[in-house]
């Protein structure tokens, strides 16, 4: 379930490239997509568990305006520096969320989180095209630009939301009001990039549907079942499958070809991902451990308690 779900969002910047609509465009109507399933998954969990908490509705809806600006700067990145590049920076939040957490939440990082910050950071400067020549985008810098700001805004979606969950067993219900609360923010800001489209046109559109259900609904849900049961090992490998899937795809799908350099990046930057990843847990979770923690929407792996929040992967 892991790998399927790793290899379902490593095809989203693949699909983004595909659909070829501006940015925000691209944003609006893959969360507009994907609201019909979500929707009716969060429905079953109502039914099945009594409504969401007031608390748990308002961070959901607080932290879709992050998961827009998520989606607008990684889409912005994956116009300057390739659909490949821009998935692999898009993780570096494995090391920004941690940091976040201990400056505004007071949650001490683990020693191999802080180890990795500068591991992650060569790997970004190797990407950006500083150093070396002939590198791959319309403009690397920018494009690495983009995508810490999308790191950034995609830590700030998981920390908020993270609050506001608290069980297990209702992943669809804040991922819905999520979507939701994003579909609805990213219309002014579209229109006020001018980047925004509201009349759908195809093949652009069946791309755009294909990436709501794969990524935003199909890919998360199997992540989110699959990974919270497994060794940390073994999550932190089959998580860096995503990026590193997402660059074979792009070369191979559309042409792009990144530069020895970025490349180099790329290893570097999951090498950093790993390292800060693994060993945090040895087993799996229990049932009890299952409940007491919490599986995000928007993040591959459960982010619960006592050091076990912050792993790899984007549904993206």
């Amino acid at each position: 379930m892991a790998m399927a779900g790793a290899t379902c969002i490593a095809f989203s910047a693949i699909l983004v490239r595909l659909a070829d609509v501006p940015p925000s465009t691209a944003a609006f109507y893959r969360c507009l997509y994907a609201l019909p399933p979500l929707a009716l998954l969060a429905w079953w969990e109502r039914h099945r568990f009594g409504p969401l908490g007031r608390r748990a509705l308002r961070l959901s809806l607080v932290a879709g305006v992050f998961f827009m600006g998520d989606l607008v700067f990684w889409h912005h990145a994956i116009a300057a520096v390739g659909a490949g590049l821009a998935t692999v920076l898009g993780n570096i939040q494995v090391v920004i969320v941690p940091l976040a957490a201990w400056a505004l939440l007071r949650e001490k990082p683990a020693g191999r989180t802080l180890a990795s910050v500068p591991v992650v950071l060569f790997g970004v400067v190797l990407i950006s095209g500083v150093i070396g020549a002939e590198a791959y985008g319309s403009s690397p810098a920018l494009g690495v630009l983009y995508g810490v700001l999308t790191a950034i805004t995609y830590a700030g979606f998981l920390l908020i939301l993270r609050e506001g969950s608290t069980d297990l067993r209702r992943p669809a219900g804040p991922l819905f009001y999520a979507t939701l609360s994003a579909a609805i923010v990213t219309l002014p800001v579209g229109a006020g990039l001018g980047e925004l489209e509201l009349r759908p046109t195809w093949p652009e559109h069946g791309w755009l549907v294909l990436l709501a259900l794969t990524s935003q609904v199909v890919g998360w849900l199997l992540i989110a079942a699959a990974l919270p049961r497994l060794p940390a090992a073994l999550t932190s490998v089959t998580l860096t499958l995503q990026p590193a899937l997402s660059v074979v795809f792009a070369v191979i799908l559309l042409d792009e070809d990144p530069s020895s350099v970025q490349l180099a990046g790329v290893a570097v930057i999951i090498g950093g991902v790993v390292l800060a990843t693994a060993g945090r847990r040895s087993r799996p979770y229990t049932e009890a451990e299952q409940l007491r923690d919490v599986a995000q929407p928007g993040s591959a792996p459960a982010l619960g308690a006592g050091g076990r929040r912050f792993e790899s992967g984007r549904p993206d």
